[in-house]
């Protein structure tokens, strides 16, 4: 599985970006896809999820009501729509699938920036 994503940029606060996730190599109604963020030294944070098959989601509590994480089967996409953004928002994104049955996740894309400036 290889993940591309993209999207990442400079915003004010309070203002929007939304990130994309193209899912390539395999059928990806297998997998459970998240978005994490790593803010400069933090550990690395689940932000979002979705269920490929069924299309439940889960989030973070700090991004409940501002993110949503949606999917578009035809494009093999998942996207990470994100408002009223904050600077501590700002962090490296990444997207990442796990197998259904698996602990971990296994595959994950490269980092997008994401940098909000107050």
């Amino acid at each position: 599985v290889q993940l591309q994503a993209s999207g990442g940029g400079l915003v004010q606060a309070g203002g929007s970006l939304r990130l994309s996730c193209v899912v390539s190599g395999r059928t990806s109604s297998n997998y459970y896809m998240g978005w994490f963020r790593q803010a400069p030294g933090k550990e690395r944070e689940f932000v979002a999820g979705i269920n490929w098959r069924t299309g439940s989601t889960s989030y973070t509590d700090s991004v409940k009501g501002r993110f949503t994480i949606s999917k578009d089967n035809a494009k093999n996409t998942v996207y990470l729509q994100m408002n009223s953004l904050k600077p501590e928002d700002t962090a490296v994104y990444y997207c990442a699938a796990r197998g259904f049955g698996s602990a971990g996740y296994a595959y994950w894309g490269q980092g997008t920036q994401v940098t909000v400036s107050s």
